[in-house]
């Protein structure tokens, strides 16, 4: 085989290692290499085994006259351009305007492409994450910001994963004019080397393809595109999972993780360590469950092990310790040197965790972390209207000026530097995190392999705060203020290097994770100790701004991304929504984000605008008859496959977050519409019981969506009062105290009209204990469950004692 060519049809030797959907053909879909070539006796089954996949074309191409395209959503893009300015320069979308000079005649991905392919019956060559300068000035093609058509880029990286066995980025797919792919892969070299063919041999393999087996291609690519949306959108058998499988999903999902428990350096898995808040969450869920049943050994071995890798990732390099947040990912097994993008998905789910932490142990290490995310993200990644930016990249030019940008430049120090800076106080913070004139990334084998840190440090905490300053016959207090001032000192510093590029893209799904994160943290902070002292980056914030970043947030999207008239979302925003269309994750993220608004201390408004998109939601993306939600609406004729996303990684899956969406409004409101919302969780969950049954481990978050689903009564807690008061904002924060996540939390106000409408018409049971319990000078509280109500309390401790109470006593 000429390396890793494969044109257009799917490996039979290897299972699409499943990092999206799952993939299940009726049919295997066979492997093509470069040196098979079919005979004219062959059968039709024959020849379609070594087939691309392509569109019927007669005409010749030149091996470098591809159509190259860069994904975004449709827009005419005619205008003059510069010798080095191409198309890109139009687009709104800032990955996009990075190679709007490339030397490359680079279209953005729509019907402008698509058209100039079919003119001139060439391949288009679609690109994510990569600038194959190879292709002259007299090409066009596309580029694709995945970020911003998701959609697409889930249909090609499918097709790339189930051609090899898996996928990644740089992601690199030729496709025929109609948009079937011909061939795909991740990174092509410019020239063969190390076995791998070159990008010229590529473009040589895909012409010669394209100019001789035109015949064979259409009904192949078909066969394909055929295949993979049938397994991608599977249906249910039945209407609900088997009543035992929740709990079998629940435990076999935390056993397999747990064998891949790194106990020296905390993590599940090997390097490259990705902070995978869906497995944290999982894992922290079973323990709860195991806990209230007795089984309080078991839980504390879960326990430790996601406290642990908690602690490890917030002592890690993957930690910005000067600025506050998490980087991408570490390279090496220790969390020291990371990739040092950060992404906003990552800043809310882990803030999340880091509050669940803190909810079981009230170790304020926990609530610590957490707020140097939030704050970290209130300085420098909100914008003037509340809305929240996507991302900040990994490289910055190490100096003013300079052309070429490095991986870590912003971030990274030389022992001098930190002298310089910190002056007596250096040789404290040098030990602390490991500071050496050599440079540090040298823990690992892994962590810088070319050198490419060479003098270079990534500040990591190896020694304990505590034995540190004991052993300097200092106060741990004043210890801490001391690396909070040197961490301040360095920050203001670092402010002063060209910073790294900020995608100010307004993502809605992304904006939701964080919506939750600010949200909660506004009422589970309350359970801080009053002495409790935050050193920089955190600045120890009034928890009511994190409320208010959380409903500016909201109130952006809700502005500037939503339509009043059809009820439907824009998936992103720069300088103007975006001409993509809201995605099942931009909804269900979403949606979650506006009931923790809402359960957390907000308004009903709220809840409102949630029923509201999930109304839109079913009617967009819900499989009625097959159970489950596709993540597209299926309106683009671009998109040619439509999937039923099951994997939790690096964000949880669009299915997983609806369905535990679904559970928690089926219990805020009553009757029919109650029923209706648990039914379609249930249809939902049936589409994956294979999923659930075999591969636990690839769906933490929707093995907690099954478990949450099968509890026989979730706990209720509702408050009665004025919300103005303080006696409201106590009794709240009890509610919200300890960790359960099955419990919801229903505020009320009798004399809010508004108010008690909405409950009048969704939950009228809600609004007659809201009258029956008023008290004009307290707030009431009663925790509801298995159909009866515990005697009301009307102070917050009393509150906090009975949720701890197990669930079977809370009657």
């Amino acid at each position: 085989m000429c390396g890793e060519i494969q044109l257009g049809h799917l490996s039979a030797r290897k299972p699409l290692q499943k990092t999206t959907a799952t993939v299940k053909t009726k049919r295997k879909l066979p492997h093509f290499t470069c040196d098979s070539a079919p005979t004219s006796s062959q059968s039709r089954w024959q020849l379609l085994q070594h087939v691309p996949l392509a569109v019927i074309s007669h005409r010749p191409i030149h091996p470098y006259k591809v159509v190259a395209m860069a994904e975004r959503t449709p827009a005419s893009t005619s205008h003059s351009r510069n010798k080095h300015t191409n198309r890109l320069a139009a687009e709104h979308s800032p990955y996009l305007l990075q190679h709007a000079h490339n030397p490359v005649d680079w279209f953005a991905w729509g019907e402008e492409a698509f058209a100039e392919a079919r003119k001139r019956d060439v391949p288009i060559f679609l690109s994510k994450l990569w600038k194959p300068l190879i292709l002259s000035s007299n090409t066009s093609v596309q580029q694709v910001d995945r970020e911003e058509r998701p959609d697409v880029d889930k249909v090609y990286m499918t097709y790339v994963q189930a051609l090899y066995g898996g996928g990644g980025w740089p992601l690199s797919v030729f496709l025929s004019p109609d948009l079937k792919p011909l061939m795909g892969g991740t990174y092509f070299p410019p020239e063969d080397k190390y076995g791998r063919p070159g990008f010229k041999t590529i473009l040589r393999k895909v012409k010669d393809a394209w100019d001789k087996k035109r015949d064979m291609l259409a009904q192949s690519g078909a066969f394909a595109i055929e295949q993979l949306s049938e397994a991608l959108s599977a249906s249910a058998s039945s209407n609900k999972l088997p009543d035992e499988l929740p709990q079998n999903a629940l435990r076999l999902c935390a056993e397999q993780l747990s064998k891949s428990y790194d106990s020296r350096f905390g993590g599940f898995g090997s390097a490259p360590k990705f902070p995978r808040p869906v497995e944290i969450q999982m894992m922290l869920y079973h323990s709860k469950k195991l806990e209230d049943t007795g089984k309080s050994g078991e839980a504390s071995e879960g326990q430790k092990m996601v406290l642990f890798t908690l602690q490890c990732m917030a002592k890690g390099g993957i930690h910005d310790h000067v600025g506050g947040g998490f980087h991408r990912y570490s390279v090496d097994e220790r969390w020291h040197v990371p990739h040092f993008e950060k992404m906003l998905y990552d800043q809310g789910q882990l803030a999340n965790v880091y509050l669940d932490a803190f909810s079981l142990t009230k170790d304020v290490f926990y609530s610590y972390i957490c707020r140097d995310i939030l704050d970290y993200l209130r300085r420098d990644m909100i914008g003037p209207g509340g809305e929240i930016f996507s991302a900040e990249d990994a490289d910055s030019a190490e100096t003013e000026g300079a052309t070429r940008k490095k991986e870590g430049a912003f971030y990274v120090w030389t022992s001098k530097e930190v002298e310089d800076i910190l002056g007596e106080h250096a040789i404290l913070f040098k030990e602390h995190y490991y500071l050496k004139p050599t440079g540090n990334c040298d823990l690992s084998r892994m962590s810088d392999p070319h050198n490419e840190f060479k003098g270079k440090n990534v500040l990591i905490e190896l020694n304990d705060s505590s034995a540190s300053a004991s052993k300097l016959g200092m106060p741990l207090e004043k210890y801490l203020n001391i690396l909070g001032e040197c961490r301040r000192k360095l920050f203001d510093v670092r402010s002063k290097r060209p910073r790294p590029h900020l995608d100010d893209k307004v993502i809605v799904s992304w904006n939701g994770l964080v919506i939750s994160s600010f949200a909660r943290a506004s009422k589970i902070l309350k359970s801080e100790a009053e002495s409790a002292i935050f050193n920089f980056p955190v600045v120890g914030s009034d928890r009511k701004e994190y409320t208010e970043v959380a409903e500016s947030a909201a109130s952006f999207i809700r502005r500037h991304l939503y339509d009043e008239q059809t009820h439907r979302l824009q998936h992103s925003f720069r300088n103007g929504p975006s001409k993509a269309p809201g995605f099942l994750d931009d909804y269900a993220f979403l949606i979650s984000g506006l009931l923790d608004l809402y359960e957390f201390g907000s308004g009903t408004k709220w809840l409102v605008w949630a029923i509201e998109l999930q109304n839109t939601q079913d009617e967009l993306f819900l499989d009625r008859e097959g159970g489950g939600y596709f993540n597209t609406t299926g309106e683009d004729p671009s998109v040619l496959l439509r999937v039923k996303e099951d994997h939790d990684g690096a964000e949880p899956s669009g299915n997983s977050v609806s369905v535990i969406n679904l559970v928690r409004l089926a219990s805020i409101v009553a009757g029919s519409k109650s029923d209706y919302y648990r039914q379609n969780a249930e249809h939902s969950l049936a589409v994956f019981e294979t999923r659930l049954k075999d591969m636990a481990m690839a769906v933490p978050l929707m093995c907690c969506a099954a478990d949450m689903l099968s509890v026989p009564s979730r706990k209720h807690v509702v408050l009665v009062g004025h919300k103005s008061s303080v006696d409201f904002e106590n009794m709240l924060a009890a509610a919200h105290a300890s960790y359960d996540l099955n419990k919801t939390v229903i505020h009320i106000d009798p004399a809010d009209t508004e108010e008690m409408d909405f409950w009048e018409e969704h939950n009228s049971n809600n609004a007659s204990m809201a009258r029956n319990n008023f008290s004009a000078d307290k707030v009431v509280a009663l925790v509801c469950q298995n159909f009866s109500c515990s005697p009301p309390v009307t102070d917050p401790i009393s509150l906090e004692n009975l949720l701890l109470e197990k669930p079977s006593s809370t009657a």
